[in-house]
């Protein structure tokens, strides 16, 4: 326990959602206790506010009465009664009654009430509203795990009585194992340590790692990500016992189901995302330390070694030009061209995955007779990988993310679009296919192409007119946009129905080759009005 408690901690039992709900608890239960666990205390002690979980302790409260005092206040979904959990979603503030309205007999707003209940089921505490926040409260527990590595492969108990350090025990990370009391009086519990190894920015398991990790494989991602995400190292002998077991990852386990992965898609899909978002580079460089890159993505090891025309690549070798291209994820010049706003996940994995198909396609002088080292269809070769990939990973899966396999696997096979022709020769109808379709990441292709051509060092350096092609064609992308309104296209000023009346024509492909040819001649300016259009058609 420890006895001075920094005022940013304090501050925690004044914040929405839990300030009510501090206070009424402690007016009904002024020997219960009442703790705040986990990331938020976290967060607090390092001044980092975007932790959006509260994760609530009670001891010496029966759950019965616990139960029964959280629905005085809101909604209440018991998530198991064995396990002694809930999730609680506190009741949103009445809107002030009017000054002018007289107020109801007591019985009418009961009736009322009945019949608005009645007429709208009540959305449960997973359902809250965006300005609403759960909390998920909690009995102190005991896991008993069967170390097969699955997070549910335990036996839970919970106890009221059980004092808080045994709760805290079972958890994973001793930065995740302090625990804020905020009644009766605060006090912060810190049995691993947790406070040293913030300050000494380190990720290290609570107890014995290997232990740890038996219980959950899933904790393996969970600690790299907090790697990326706080910008710690992890203890040696925590990252040995990950490189050991690492490879459990993708273990299968019998169930009356079948068989079944003992880590979810789903979990994995979601800590590699949030590894990868918060420090592309980190997360490329501890996966591969780690094991976790030959276990979940062993395709991208063939980059490593995998040569690169010096001319072109002075960085080095695949693997080396990908870490840069991930570098420049946001760096001073994505900033300039793009703005600050955080990209999409898509831009990560596209940058990740964007030679991928290198390794298997490279052709050599002295093996193949070509006249430099080349990777023939290597675009083509590594969206058909990616898509793999992703679907093995279930990406689509990172909740909160919107990571699209097709979209992805797009944009994978399309990085090479800056290089393929003179900028200026690109059709506007070219342009308006990939860059104005809604259904098409055509904004994250151009993010993934700056990331790309920033990692491709020319023998002399990068240059100021290093990325012209790429800075020319966002030109002629606002010289499109200049013509619609916002960043739309004006839409066609005559329609496929209205050039057949117009000539006489049956459906067909002519229609077609007409309707593309007004289109581009619209988008260069040569075509302004209907009556334009019509003479553009009747002149073909």
């Amino acid at each position: 326990m420890t006895s001075e408690i920094p005022e940013k901690l304090l501050a925690l039992k004044k914040r929405e959602p839990i300030k009510a709900l501090v206070s009424a608890f402690h007016a009904a239960f002024p020997k219960g206790e009442l703790y705040l666990v986990g990331g938020t205390v976290r967060d607090a002690l390092l001044g980092r506010d975007d932790n959006k979980d509260w994760d609530l302790v009670v001891r010496l409260v029966k759950p019965e009465a616990l139960e029964k005092f959280l629905k005085k206040l809101g909604r209440v979904d018991l998530v198991g009664k064995r396990f002694g959990v809930w999730k609680f979603l506190p009741a949103e503030a009445p809107a002030e009654a009017s000054p002018r309205r007289r107020a109801m007999p007591q019985n009418t707003q009961e009736m009322l009430a009945k019949s608005q209940a009645e007429a709208k089921p009540r959305p449960t505490a997973a359902e809250a509203s965006p300005r609403q926040t759960a909390i998920d409260i909690a009995l102190p527990r005991t896991e008993h795990s069967f170390n097969s590595g699955g997070y549910r492969d335990v036996s839970v108990d919970s106890d009221p009585e059980l004092p808080i350090e045994k709760d805290l025990a079972r958890r994973d990370f001793t930065v995740n194992a302090m625990a804020l009391r905020l009644t009766p009086k605060p006090a912060l519990i810190d049995p691993f340590d947790g406070q040293k190894d913030l300050r000494a920015k380190t990720i290290r398991t609570v107890g014995e790692a290997g232990e740890r990790f038996r219980e959950d494989y899933s904790r393996m991602l969970r600690g790299l990500r907090f790697a990326c995400q706080l910008g710690f190292n992890i203890e040696p002998h925590t990252m040995g016992a990950i490189r050991i077991f690492m490879p459990h990852v993708n273990d299968y386990q019998h169930t009356p189901l079948g068989n079944m992965r003992v880590v979810a898609t789903e979990i994995i899909a979601r800590e590699l995302t949030k590894a990868l978002v918060n420090d592309p580079v980190r997360a490329y460089d501890l996966w591969f330390e780690s094991g976790a890159t030959e276990t979940l993505m062993p395709e991208l090891l063939a980059m490593r070694g995998c040569k690169q025309p010096v001319n072109f690549h002075s960085e080095g070798d695949v693997w080396t030009h990908t870490r840069l291209a991930l570098s420049r994820i946001g760096d001073i010049g994505f900033k300039k061209l793009f703005g600050a706003e955080k990209p999409p996940a898509l831009v990560y994995f596209g940058t990740l995955y964007h030679d991928l198909g290198k390794p298997s396609t490279m052709q050599t002088p002295e093996e193949h007779g070509t006249d430099r080292v080349r990777y023939t269809n290597h675009d083509r070769v590594g969206a058909e990988m990616t898509e793999a990939i992703a679907k093995r990973l279930t990406l689509s899966a990172a909740e909160g993310f919107d990571i699209d396999t097709e979209k992805l696997a797009w944009i994978v096979r399309n990085h090479l679009f800056v290089l393929n022709g003179h900028i200026d020769e690109i059709r506007p109808n070219t342009l308006e296919k990939y860059f104005f379709n809604p259904n098409l990441p055509g904004r994250e292709l151009l993010m993934v192409m700056y990331c790309d051509g920033m990692a491709a060092v020319p023998e002399g350096g990068l240059g100021p007119d290093h990325l012209k092609n790429l800075v020319r064609l966002m030109e002629r992308i606002d010289e499109l946009t200049a013509l619609g309104a916002g960043n739309k296209l004006p839409p066609p000023v005559i329609n496929g129905g209205q050039i057949m009346k117009l000539l006489k024509l049956k459906p067909g492909p002519k229609v077609g080759e007409l309707i593309a040819a007004l289109r581009e001649a619209q988008l260069e300016g040569k075509v302004k009005n209907r009556r334009e259009a019509e003479r553009f058609i009747k002149n073909i």
